[in-house]
């Protein structure tokens, strides 16, 4: 029987270390041609979890957490939308770009992972953000990339108002939070080893040869 390998991505849908790190794990298991052997999950983090609804002026706000300088802010989007282009992935920067609230989304995805579409939420939304200017923080937005994948969007949008949906998102975070993820994106391989930031796709590799070995 084949090995299987089950990968939970803690990440959140506004990280674009997250979006990286992805494209390169996806890139390692198709090189690998072991995609059937793959079991993957993500799991929430909030980067800004007491984010207002009004979000926050991206430029601003990494100033204002990071310290970060104008021509910071610009070599870094620049660095990534030049490893995003080779990655088949756009990132495109924009001067009233927003950081946003991102617990609807994470609600979303929870309901998508029950019906075998938690991947296709996750990239579409990843996507709607990074490439298209749209806010995921927006409803009527979320109601949109919910269809555009085929999943129920009453159903799902439903669950945003569930008290229990929500906490369980927040019950989540907090139990990664105390097992020591602090930063992402953090890559979980079958609960026992963890790497942290976006690895180049050899890494990746190197850490799927090893488990399909044991």
């Amino acid at each position: 029987m084949a090995v299987k390998i089950k990968i939970d991505i803690v990440s959140d849908v506004v990280c674009p270390w997250c979006a990286i790190g992805y494209k390169r794990l996806e890139q390692a298991i198709q090189e690998m041609g072991i995609q059937d052997q793959i079991e993957l999950e993500w799991q929430p983090f909030e980067l800004n979890p007491h984010m207002p609804p009004e979000g926050e002026n991206v430029q601003e706000h990494i100033a204002n957490k990071y310290g970060s300088t104008p021509e910071d802010w610009k070599r870094s989007q620049d660095h990534m939308a030049e490893v995003g282009a080779q990655l088949g992935f756009t990132f495109d920067y924009f001067e009233y770009m927003k950081i946003v609230n991102t617990r609807d989304a994470h609600v979303l995805l929870d309901f998508a992972k029950e019906r075998g579409k938690q991947t296709d939420l996750k990239m579409r939304l990843v996507t709607a953000y990074f490439s298209e200017r749209k806010d995921v923080s927006d409803r009527k937005v979320l109601l949109e990339e919910l269809k555009s994948i085929g999943l129920d969007a009453e159903q799902a949008m439903a669950k945003l108002d569930n008290d229990e949906a929500r906490y369980e998102v927040q019950s989540k975070e907090a139990y990664w939070q105390s097992v020591g993820v602090s930063s992402v994106p953090t890559m979980v391989f079958n609960n026992t080893s963890a790497l942290t930031g976006a690895q180049p796709v050899a890494v990746y590799k190197q850490v799927l040869m090893e488990l399909l070995a044991q």
